[in-house]
């Protein structure tokens, strides 16, 4: 406990300004994500950016491309969720997948943990030592998950988020990235919230639609 500490201590001493200014643009992104805020998009921009570069040095390849998969999905997420219909009104709501979504996030994330997988297995292998396939596989897959139905604005993308937060804070923290650690650790309290305000106002929209109807 007291070498987990110490580690800990250090760890944030080590901290860089760059880390710094990931973390905290990413706490405030999922927080704009648990109100359904767009700011979402233009903040997390800010973290996916930093962090792209911060992955590549700690030799995450799969981290890195995860924050570029969330910077391209970003910008895609800005655009429909910025749109309007006649009354001024979101186009797009919060709703729960189908099981035929379950079905194709499913399959979606198990295409995504084997590629990435195999090809940090490789690199483990043959270029970097310092790599952790299965864990970094995970962490990636369930987020390239997350941040499509984010987009989409599934409530079960919350899902996809904490077992993302989950694995990264080990993950994090054997990489030395202690920081980032604990800033995953906050993600995690933030999807599991996320998730509860997500679902509530996914009752709430199935509601007004059968009002409608």
């Amino acid at each position: 406990m007291h070498d987990l500490l110490h580690q800990f201590i250090e760890g944030l001493k080590a901290t860089s300004l760059l880390e710094f200014i990931a973390v905290v643009t990413g706490i405030a992104s999922v927080w704009f994500s648990k109100q359904e805020n767009i700011l979402v998009y233009p903040v997390g921009l800010i973290n996916t950016i930093i962090y792209i570069y911060l992955s590549i040095r700690g030799e995450l390849f799969g981290e890195a491309s995860v924050n570029l998969y969330y910077t391209i999905v970003s910008i895609y997420g800005w655009i429909i969720w910025s749109r309007r219909n006649e009354k001024e009104q979101p186009v797009l709501n919060i709703t729960n997948n189908t099981r035929r979504e379950w079905l194709m996030q499913l399959l979606f994330f198990a295409a995504f943990y084997v590629a990435i997988y195999f090809a940090l297995q490789y690199a483990h292998t043959d270029f970097y030592a310092n790599t952790i396939p299965w864990a970094d596989a995970f962490a990636s897959a369930t987020a390239y998950t997350g941040m499509w139905l984010m987009a989409r604005k599934k409530v079960e993308s919350w899902f996809w988020w904490v077992a993302t937060d989950f694995a990264s804070v080990p993950l994090y923290f054997v990489k030395g990235m202690v920081f980032t650690s604990v800033y995953y650790l906050i993600l995690l309290f933030l999807a599991v919230a996320g998730w509860v305000a997500w679902q509530r106002k996914a009752r709430e929209n199935q509601v007004i639609n059968l009002i409608h109807e």
